[in-house]
């Protein structure tokens, strides 16, 4: 069984050490106070700055963007940081307006990362929907991440990325063996656009999800920090822990470096 090293950051960044590499979620590094524009008459303002800051983190070896067009997933600060954070991986389109030697990927392609002294580790992108039926056109491509080393007991590690529960997601069960899921949620709405019309998964879809998975751990992210954020983290852990997936979760500290094992 190999240990993991997950540090949550905030939002939807966490660093996951395993194998030698120390890999970096979707980099939001700005602090608090400031309000992103998402396009289409969407915003949001930010609540809560980084648990840790970069420098703080130490050395980056490859950074997983699950969109780079919205400054909740990269923010300003987070894409001056790029150039420190090694290897790119992102979405296809990501990839082209990232420029450098970032690397695309389409729902189930795959790349490896391979470095002398670390283990390799596949990574496979898998779909979302970053919003309701034909929003994608509005909200552009998203993708989640599942990593794939040699050891791994218990199943791949996935990163679902923002999306909602829908077709797409739920092939990730039939497809990949899942050990350990990093769910985001927060159930993401903009009232005054488009009603109760979500953007990300809630809790209950998580556990709806996760039900059909089976993993070992869940890690819920992507809940707090955020004025869009419409489920923080105490709604959350009322609907998980009254499912029966309660003693599964992992509920992260922000700062903390805790050992999973996968």
């Amino acid at each position: 069984m190999t240990d993991v090293q997950i540090t949550y950051v905030g939002g939807p960044t966490v660093l996951i050490e395993v194998g030698g590499w120390r890999i970096l979620t979707d980099p939001t590094f700005d602090p608090p106070g400031k309000r992103y524009f998402f396009g289409w008459g969407t915003a949001s303002k930010k609540l809560q700055g980084p648990a840790v800051a970069f420098d703080d983190l130490g050395p980056i070896d490859a950074v997983l963007i699950s969109h780079d067009h919205h400054g909740d997933n990269l923010d300003p600060t987070g894409r001056e940081l790029l150039p420190r954070m090694g290897q790119i991986v992102t979405t296809a389109p990501g990839a082209k307006r990232l420029d450098g030697d970032a690397i695309g990927l389409q729902p189930w392609q795959t790349t490896t990362l391979a470095s002398e002294g670390k283990v390799d580790i596949e990574i496979t992108a898998t779909p979302c929907r970053h919003g309701p039926p034909g929003s994608r056109p509005i909200v552009g491509e998203v993708v989640g991440f599942a990593l794939q080393w040699e050891g791994q007991e218990h199943g791949v590690l996935w990163i679902t990325g923002d999306t909602v529960l829908y077709d797409g997601v739920r092939e990730v069960p039939k497809k990949l063996d899942v050990g350990t899921v990093i769910v985001h949620m927060g159930g993401v709405t903009f009232p005054w656009l488009s009603g109760p019309l979500r953007y990300t998964m809630n809790a209950q879809e998580a556990v709806e999800l996760c039900g059909a998975l089976d993993p070992t751990t869940i890690v819920p992210i992507h809940f707090e920090g955020w004025k869009h954020f419409r489920q923080g983290r105490a709604a959350a852990k009322t609907v998980i822990g009254a499912s029966p997936l309660a003693d599964r979760t992992r509920w992260l500290e922000p700062g903390t470096a805790e050992s999973i094992g996968v």
